[in-house]
């Protein structure tokens, strides 16, 4: 999903799946909120371009993203809401959002909130909190997870010995991140967390189960989703 290497080493996103969906009525004015997962710029303008085609008849598609480990990606628009009422509000709510005390790391979720208004005017400060509530409560009910950037290491062993290994891997903590079976042995793929002392104890630890029969390869990294704690 992110191609250059990243400042951050984890971040919370939404969890894998369909788009979300929340309504708010406020003062007769219709606020659909819909939040997506989106990897890059390119996922997260999709959203709005589809809510436009199927909410055609909607005043306003106001929208707002985070894009990347590092949330260096930041857009919003008003859509034709009075400037900041919208757009920044919305914004502020994904980028301010605590996925544990004292912490505000959501990234890669794209949101639009859809409004058909409903005759009575909010004034500035109506909007600006409508469009923060709308984003805020939907945030408050959409699953999340925590995305981490691991480092992939594979152990090859012997067909007879795998399935032990790999429980008792699994039984000492370890992620795994798939199996490959060769004509001589089968290989087992482990995610720890990408720093030396993670990946020395991560081998260490194989020494132990194995007798020091089986050695620890360090590969390439991948970003890996977990539920959060």
């Amino acid at each position: 999903m992110h191609e250059q290497e990243s400042r951050a080493a984890s971040y919370t996103t939404l969890a894998a799946g369909p788009d979300f969906r929340h309504e708010l009525e406020i003062k007769r004015s219709r606020f659909i909120t819909v939040l997506r997962r989106a990897g890059n710029e390119e996922d997260a303008r999709d959203l709005v371009s589809g809510l436009r085609r199927e909410f055609h008849d909607a005043r306003h598609h106001c929208s707002a993203f985070i894009i990347g480990p590092d949330r260096d990606i930041q857009r919003s628009n008003d859509d034709g809401e009075p400037s900041g009422t919208a757009g920044i509000p919305m914004l502020e709510a994904l980028a301010k959002r605590e996925t544990a005390p004292g912490v505000a790391d959501l990234s890669d979720v794209s949101a639009v909130v859809v409004r058909y208004f409903g005759g009575v005017l909010l004034g500035a400060g109506g909007l600006v909190r409508a469009y923060s509530e709308s984003v805020s409560s939907a945030l408050s009910l959409v699953p999340l997870v925590r995305r981490s950037r691991l480092r992939i290491c594979s152990a090859a062993v012997s067909h007879a010995a795998a399935g032990r290994l790999e429980n008792d891997l699994r039984a000492a903590g370890f992620v795994m991140a798939g199996t490959s079976y060769g004509a001589r042995d089968t290989v087992l793929r482990l995610a720890v967390a990408d720093n030396a002392d993670a990946i020395a104890a991560a081998a260490e630890r194989l020494q132990v189960l194995t007798a020091g029969s089986v050695e620890l390869a360090p590969e390439g990294t991948e970003w890996v989703d977990a539920a959060l704690a």
